[in-house]
């Protein structure tokens, strides 16, 4: 299997080899997870710390399931109540895990960077769960992975992503992923929830749902991220909801087979319409749930294995 890294900071330094490779295993993982005995022995003996500086439920649980699943140690540490609170630094706390002898630590973090710095600064493999408004390499992946057993490929496909582009990680993530895998994306949102220069980015953007949803494939909606906003972004939930919302009416333009997807969690009558979400025919938002463990367990059994073959010294 082709997969280099230390950590897994970002989509960013992933080769469309490496995605293919996590994607595969993850498949592999699918299936383990649909059986009765669901426990593999990839992370047996190894430590997991999971530290998150926000608050999570889908990304959290599957982390830790993911682990348990792969006989790993794992722990949570409430960072609401840690010392950081208490005016310890991040640097500082990284040495204080470094004592601990963690294998695997799975950070998500309000600011950008942050995991990157503390992957620069412990001895064991990091994953980075969400910084700021930087990555969050995991949801793409397993979004990919979605779209692949959807679809039956991850390639040339019209990809649609609407909403609060400006604050979402999720959304830059994606737009890496699939870009390195040859789509087409486009982005749909008020040009108050674009960020500057996103054409650079090798995308189209639309400010109209109905033109910018015109024969896609894919329909992958984002929430209104209102703790990362300090302004009026939109005139109202209301108004938003009218635009930018998915409801059966503006589904009717992508394709008749299009999936819709969400990554949570959901604010229905704001971004999508209830019943499109729960439409087992349209929507893979929980299939998405699914692919999170496994593709989480993909990413950490890959890390243990260049963790095992590597002294120590190389990760600092």
């Amino acid at each position: 299997m082709t997969f280099s890294h230390s950590h897994l900071l970002g989509i960013e330094p992933l080769a469309p080899t490496e995605i293919t490779t996590i994607l595969d295993l993850a498949e592999q993982y699918v299936a383990l997870n649909r059986r009765e005995m669901k426990h593999a022995d990839a992370l047996a003996g190894l430590t997991q710390i999971n530290m998150f500086f926000e608050n999570s439920t889908r990304t959290q649980a599957s982390f830790e399931l993911a682990g348990k699943r792969l006989g790993a140690d794992v722990m949570n540490m409430a960072m609401q109540a840690s010392s950081i609170k208490k005016g310890e630094t991040l640097i500082d706390t990284a040495m204080t895990l470094n004592a601990m002898h963690p294998d695997l630590l799975v950070v998500r973090h309000p600011h950008s960077g942050a995991v990157d710095l503390l992957s620069q600064k412990v001895k064991c493999a990091v994953l980075n769960a969400g910084d700021g408004r930087h990555e969050h390499p995991t949801q793409a992946l397993l979004d990919a992975l979605t779209i692949r057993r959807a679809k039956g490929r991850l390639h040339r496909l019209n990809i649609a992503i609407c909403g609060d582009i400006a604050h979402s990680r999720v959304a830059r993530s994606n737009i890496l992923l699939l870009g390195k895998m040859e789509n087409r994306v486009r982005l749909i949102g008020p040009p108050t929830l674009m960020p500057a220069g996103i054409a650079e980015f090798g995308v189209e953007v639309f400010d109209d749902m109905k033109e910018g949803l015109r024969d896609v494939d894919v329909v992958m909606m984002l929430r209104l991220q209102r703790e990362r906003m300090d302004g009026g972004f939109i005139p109202s939930e209301r108004e938003y909801y009218f635009r930018y919302g998915l409801d059966a009416e503006k589904l009717s333009y992508a394709r008749p087979d299009a999936i819709v997807m969400h990554p949570g969690p959901m604010n229905r009558g704001v971004e999508i319409d209830g019943e499109i979400a729960d439409d087992i025919n349209r929507s893979v938002i929980q299939e998405q749930v699914e692919m999170g463990v496994a593709v989480r367990m993909a990413a950490m059994d890959l890390l243990a294995r260049n963790l095992r073959a590597r002294p120590r010294e190389v990760l600092a």
